[in-house]
């Protein structure tokens, strides 16, 4: 799995930053969502496999804060960019004599700036106050990463702060993410819908169900991790770890080919360089 989000998202880079037709708002978003998704996959798997294959089960404390706060920022990160995609693609169907000067190059820059910073600040407090709890239970954390609820249990004092502000990012910062996205779609199935022939319907409604895909595979398997965190309690661990490394890795994996090969732009792309270079 962490091959193919490696070769997958790495493949998405170089064939939008070769091809100068691919150098529009819609590809610039998706080599922000493949970046940010190299960063996640990164994070979790080198420590994994070396617990797996070397037994290397221990991380320094602030190695463990580090990559608690690199997960955490950039699954906000990857949020706001499931959002800008929806936004640009509301533009692009339902109004889209406007998009090229709706989103220019500047405006695509600045939203993903923004997106980088809301996940930059808003996770920030998560490292503060994890490294502020006296640790005097134990050391160790069922899991194969240090995720902020894992890491907060081990806490000898009162983390109720931890719990809510939690929540917080999870219902206030994904929550307003996932509304944001569900309008957005609202008005693009109701242009899809107004099309005038059949094949047009089908072929924009392809891509935008490929689109819906990725998203409900991460956050509804994001929304059941961290809900699971916190009260399911009854839950098996082996299932439960299972889960947090499937949110973690399923979609870096599965969003190059959701919008890589469904894309015909990238797919036609990738097959002229390939054949390209085969001559």
């Amino acid at each position: 799995m962490y091959v193919i989000a490696i070769l997958g998202n790495v493949t998405i880079l170089f064939v939008v930053k070769r091809e100068p037709s691919l150098h529009g708002p819609m590809y610039y978003f998706l080599c922000m969502l493949a970046v940010t998704d190299l960063v996640l996959a990164t994070s979790i798997l080198p420590k994994t496999l070396s617990i797996f294959w070397f037994n290397s089960r221990e991380i320094d404390f602030s190695a463990c804060l580090t990559q608690m706060y690199f997960i955490h920022c950039f699954l906000v990160v990857e949020s706001g960019m499931f959002v800008a995609m929806a936004f640009d693609r509301y533009v692009a169907i339902c109004d889209p004599l406007r998009h090229s000067t709706t989103l220019t190059n500047p405006v695509v820059a600045k939203i993903s700036l923004a997106m980088v910073l809301r996940g930059g600040m808003f996770i920030l407090p998560y490292l503060f106050l994890a490294r502020q709890w006296p640790y005097c239970r134990t050391n160790i954390i069922p899991h194969t990463h240090c995720e902020h609820m894992a890491v907060v249990k081990l806490a000898c004092a009162d983390t109720h702060v931890s719990n809510y502000y939690g929540l917080f990012v999870l219902f206030c910062v994904k929550g307003m993410d996932i509304i944001f996205i569900f309008l957005s779609y609202i008005q693009i199935l109701r242009s899809i819908f107004s099309l005038p022939t059949k094949d047009a319907r089908l072929k924009a409604f392809g891509t935008c169900g490929s689109h819906l895909c990725a998203i409900f595979t991460f956050y509804i398997s994001s929304l059941f991790s961290s809900l699971n965190h916190r009260y399911g309690h009854n839950v098996a661990l082996h299932f439960h770890v299972l889960m947090a490394n499937v949110y973690l890795l399923v979609p870096p994996m599965l969003n190059p080919i959701i919008y890589g090969v469904r894309t015909k732009q990238i797919r036609d792309r990738l097959l002229h360089v390939v054949t390209h270079k085969g001559t």
